[in-house]
């Protein structure tokens, strides 16, 4: 068969219609879906590596749990954006997906919250670890939760980017109101981690498989459901898309699977020297900041309180402070979303700011090391004596410092990258869906790393989380020294549109 010819990338984007400006109540309730999103997100961040543990996975192995993530997101993302992008269908091109990312995240949840009583119900002891048929349901609801958080989030922000059409300023406010109700998202799903009695709501949840810490959790991934649910259905009735009638740069499934890879890597080969720097400075930006994002709670329950499989009371308590700290993170990381134009005039420049802001997360890395050093002289100062103690006043004032300073850097990671790739690859004529793919592999690859790299650093050193959290600061100070000295400039034209357009 003859291999069919790709037309120009700026005719497949002249085939979707006019951009026209929505008003802007269905701009905020498109963007609220990121409020239902981000609350699950949060919930994994927080209490899901203690909870594999829990089931009985080792600590070096847990991180292997989350190459899940990035996985699906390199194979699912780019195809969600190319098909977003191209789609016919009569409920309009981003509608669909978001209505299938929503429906598969409520099964995963689901399988997630009741993996204990689904396990002991089919064999696994209670009061036993490890748990092999509840860490089966857990790893196939984990891979469902990841996909169709990919096939969610692109063309969320792919139809707030259609709804705001051409005016830039209306961009702006559209992004800014995505990063505020991520933060949003953020505080009310931390804010449930750190409740150890939540599971009072609901307390069928508490059963002789599943204990209070994963009672308290299933409890949480059922506010989840109804949240995301909530805000999904109000603004897919409520707000409508404009449908295209046809796509015909393909003949046929095949050919439209053949011209999507094809995209995709005409779409690389394409890239801009500028978009090239970004997608390095991205890629070191994750390898400090995923390790960071996985093991946080599990650092404060075990470096900082001190606790573990001898002492889960602790661990558990720890636990919830971590995801207490978490919440001062994402406060902090939503103001800062919401005085991103500011912040950037303040420092100079789109470069500038994340240069700056990466050297900040360095530096903060660096310091979870000093900070674990002066919880562990703490608790040798009591005799070696753990049980029970809390760790003192100044160790927990000086790691819940470190969650707050990191909201700063995190707000700018989850907005600069995505503007700055909409602007860098504004030449090529590719998709926004696609156009975010492209950045989102500068993503992933370094969680992949990440994740395959920090057991084995565990079983190398002995130090749990510490060898991957020195690693990231290295990264991160790379990542500073390379946007402040490589990245370019944007035109001052284009910088109204760097707000807060989220990445994970």
């Amino acid at each position: 068969m003859k291999t069919p010819q790709l037309p120009p990338p700026l005719q497949l984007e002249s085939q979707s219609p006019p951009p026209q400006q929505r008003p802007m109540w269905q701009i905020i309730t498109v963007a609220a879906i990121a409020a239902g999103v981000q609350f699950g997100w949060a919930l994994q961040l927080s209490l899901l590596t203690p909870y594999v543990q829990l089931l009985g996975i080792p600590h070096k192995w847990s991180s292997y749990i989350w190459l899940c993530g990035p996985i699906s997101g390199m194979i699912v993302q780019p195809i969600v954006g190319y098909y977003s992008d191209r789609c016919t269908s009569r409920f309009g091109r981003r509608r669909p997906f978001i209505a299938g990312g929503a429906f598969l995240v409520a099964v995963a949840v689901f399988l997630i919250g009741f993996a204990a009583d689904i396990g002991v119900s089919t064999g696994d002891k209670p009061g036993t670890a490890p748990k092999p048929r509840a860490i089966s349901v857990f790893v196939i609801g984990f891979w469902i939760l990841d996909v169709a958080n990919n096939m969610l989030q692109g063309p969320c922000r792919a139809l707030l980017a259609d709804l705001s059409g051409s005016d830039s300023r209306r961009i702006r406010t559209g992004n800014s109101l995505f990063a505020f109700f991520m933060g949003l998202g953020n505080v009310l799903g931390y804010a449930a981690g750190s409740k150890t009695n939540l599971y009072k709501i609901f307390p069928f949840t508490k059963t002789h498989a599943c204990d209070i810490y994963c009672a308290n959790l299933k409890t949480c991934f059922i506010i989840s459901i109804a949240l995301l649910l909530v805000v999904t259905v109000v603004a897919l009735t409520t707000v409508s898309e404009t449908v295209i009638d046809n796509v015909s740069e393909t003949e046929n499934g095949k050919e439209e699977r053949l011209v999507f890879f094809k995209e995709m890597a005409g779409a690389l080969k394409m890239l801009s020297k500028p978009m090239w720097i970004l997608l390095l400075v991205t890629c070191l930006n994750w390898v400090a900041w995923f390790p960071f994002l996985l093991f946080d709670t599990d650092w404060m329950a075990r470096d900082v309180y001190g606790g573990g499989e001898k002492d889960l009371k602790l661990y558990n308590q720890g636990v919830s402070a971590g995801a207490m700290g978490l919440l001062l993170n994402s406060v902090v990381s939503g103001v800062t979303s919401l005085g991103m134009d500011q912040l950037t005039r303040v420092c100079g420049g789109v470069k500038r700011l994340w240069g700056g802001v990466n050297l900040l997360l360095a530096v903060c890395l660096g310091m979870t090391v000093l900070v674990s050093r002066m919880a562990e002289e703490s608790r040798q100062a009591d005799g070696g004596v753990t049980s029970g103690r809390l760790p003192s006043a100044g160790v927990k004032a000086g790691a819940f410092t470190l969650f707050a300073l990191l909201g700063i850097p995190l707000s700018v990671t989850f907005s600069i990258p995505c503007a700055l790739a909409s602007i860098f690859s504004n030449d090529s004529g590719v998709g926004q869906g696609l156009s975010l793919a492209v950045l989102n592999l500068a993503i992933v690859i370094p969680q992949i790393f990440v994740s395959f790299l920090s057991g084995p650093w565990d079983s190398l050193f002995s130090f749990g989380d510490l060898p991957a959290f020195v690693v990231g600061a290295v990264a991160a100070a790379i990542s500073g020294i390379l946007a402040f000295t490589l990245l370019p400039s944007p035109p001052p034209d284009v910088l109204a549109k760097v707000s807060g357009a989220p990445m994970h």
